[in-house]
């Protein structure tokens, strides 16, 4: 064992006096662990205890059960959360998924046993401010090494996830995975077939949110993985583009992925998906030029299918595969006001800084140098500038409504629809024409001349 020097919060102190003192063990571990020794803040806090969940909730006043079945609570203590899991031994697994059963033991060095890498099978004391480190995790943790607890092949066999936490543990904290190790993700790498969408996507969502989520998409082709989980990014490896483009289309879409904002999921997601559909679009001219026409359309289809695919909500789904959709605008200065209310009115105006910032990314990827920033500066302030004129840009601006044109002798139904679609595009380009009665009369000819039988 060996002493730490690390000043534990006052809360934290408090939690681990009071288990302490009612009879029972108490560490830290988990992801705080590998925080104190890379020398870096901790963001929460695990513990690991030999009193189970029922005494914990007798302990203190506000526990909650996130996962006691596993053993696993949660004590919310002056306003911060401890994750609290009692020592257990788990047996095998039959289903590469979950323990067939599980038993609670009073020995942390079995509870550590059971752990996936040795970065993750250490524990500190906090109040001898001791570190106990059984499988020499620390000295993996300082050499920024990934290990396997044990026989790698036994530990994937037990959970097929694991092979997916190492490549996230790798795109999070840039560290290497053992020989081993990776040799054991490759072999297995088909068995993450039979693990649950909810569980990859989970983990998933943690590699993208991690500072380049590239370490990960890299290492998941060298393992085999990435041709399991996502076929259709596989496939644009070794696409070439060619023209502004200095990578293929998989080196271009995972590097636009790091430059995504790392704390925008949808915009992230977006990044990594919106070129996806060009190994399908490609063609080539008469004149043997490589094109990808309308390939935005293809990516935004298998966008849909890939989130559907990992049980993302239907909302987040909409809003990635939207903003694949619409990533190739071309915005030239010679372009009308009703050009940008348009544009605007076709993205959406809530859309409009998350579609930037796709573009910023896609410029970023492209040829690996900062683009340049000066066509988007100005479409944003000309689009600012139209947007305070206070325009109408959807149908609930305008000045009329179904009832309106109901009491005007237009029946409800299609024809209405196609009625409305008119009016707005004839206020998109002159918004002046947003009048009641200017409507109602452009309505009422519309209706007569183009749609009444």
């Amino acid at each position: 064992m060996e002493r730490i020097r690390y000043s534990f919060p006052k809360a934290l102190q408090e939690v681990h006096a009071r288990i302490v003192q009612a009879g029972y063990q108490c560490y830290v571990v988990g992801g705080a662990v590998r925080s104190i020794i890379l020398q870096k803040a901790p963001t929460d806090w695990d513990l690991a205890t030999d009193a189970s969940p029922e005494d914990l909730i007798k302990l203190f006043r506000t526990v909650i059960p996130t996962g006691i079945k596993h053993g696993t609570v949660t004590i919310l203590y002056k306003g911060q959360k401890f994750e609290t899991t009692t020592f257990r031994i788990e047996g095998p697994y039959s289903d590469s998924r979950h323990p067939d059963h599980v038993h609670y033991t009073k020995e942390l060095l079995e509870d550590l046993k059971r752990r996936d890498f040795t970065i993750n099978a250490m524990a500190i004391d906090p109040r001898e401010k001791l570190l106990i480190d059984p499988y020499g995790g620390r000295e993996d943790c300082r050499n920024r090494i990934i290990r396997a607890l044990g026989d790698p092949f036994e530990r994937f066999k037990e959970d097929a996830l694991r092979i997916l936490r190492a490549v996230r543990f790798s795109a999070q904290l840039g560290f290497t995975i053992e020989e081993q190790t990776q040799k054991a993700m490759k072999t297995l790498a088909p068995t993450l077939g039979g693990v649950s969408a909810e569980r990859i996507r989970d983990e998933m969502e943690k590699i993208m949110a991690s500072e380049r989520p590239s370490i990960g998409f890299v290492l998941m082709t060298e393992t085999g993985i990435l041709s399991i989980l996502f076929p259709e990014l596989d496939a644009c490896r070794g696409i070439d583009q060619k023209g502004a483009h200095a990578f293929d289309v998989f080196t271009h879409s995972i590097l636009c992925c790091d430059a995504a904002p790392k704390d925008n999921p949808i915009v992230r997601w977006a990044a990594l998906l919106h070129d996806i559909g060009k190994p399908l679009a490609k063609a080539e001219t008469p004149e043997g030029e490589t094109i990808f026409h309308r390939h935005e359309q293809v990516s935004a289809e298998l966008s849909g299918k890939i989130l559907r695919r990992l049980r993302f909500p239907v909302a987040f789904e909409r809003k990635v595969t939207h903003l694949v959709l619409h990533h190739m605008f071309h915005y030239e200065d010679s372009w009308s006001d009703a050009a940008v209310r348009r544009f605007v009115r076709k993205v959406g105006k809530e859309n409009l800084e998350d579609l930037f910032a796709l573009r910023e990314a896609d410029g970023w990827a492209t040829a690996g140098n900062p683009p340049d920033r000066k066509p988007l500066t100005e479409f944003r302030e000309r689009i600012a500038r139209v947007l305070s004129q206070e325009a109408p840009l959807s149908l609930k601006d305008l000045a009329v409504n179904g009832n309106d044109l109901s009491e005007a002798g237009i029946p409800k139904g299609p024809a209405m629809g196609t009625v409305l679609e008119f009016l707005l595009e004839t206020v998109l380009e002159d918004p002046s024409m947003n009048e009641r009665e200017k409507l109602l009369t452009l309505a009422k000819n519309f209706y007569r001349t183009r749609l009444r039988v």
